[in-house]
């Protein structure tokens, strides 16, 4: 199953967000990450992410920073910030909110 544009950009920030907290990152992991978390289901491509980190970091959610891998090339790592720990549990709290009343509206006893 391909998911919509739309539901994969309004989903983008909370699922980086939520990566973010489990530790720092880089980009190729994040896409991992998410492949990973949804069977495979879901993925990403660095023209989807990276534009998502980018607005991020202007947003002060997240900085970045520069580091050697072990195979000597260097990885941008991502961390997740104060103010996108603060963003993390609003956007949980709103996403919560969207699956309770899809949840109450798919059941079957409201069919």
């Amino acid at each position: 199953m391909k998911l919509q544009k739309e539901l994969t950009a309004a989903s983008s920030v909370p699922l980086v967000l939520s990566i973010l907290s489990e530790g720092d990152s880089y980009g190729y992991a994040i896409i991992q990450r998410v492949k990973e978390l949804s069977g495979g289901e879901i993925e990403w491509t660095d023209g989807m992410l990276y534009p998502v980190l980018h607005w991020l970091e202007d947003h002060d959610m997240v900085r970045s920073k520069w580091v050697d891998s072990p195979t000597g090339r260097k990885r941008k790592y991502y961390h997740l910030k104060t103010e996108g720990k603060q963003a993390l549990r609003q956007q949980q709290e709103q996403w919560t909110l969207v699956n309770n009343v899809l949840n109450q509206l798919w059941s079957p006893s409201h069919a």
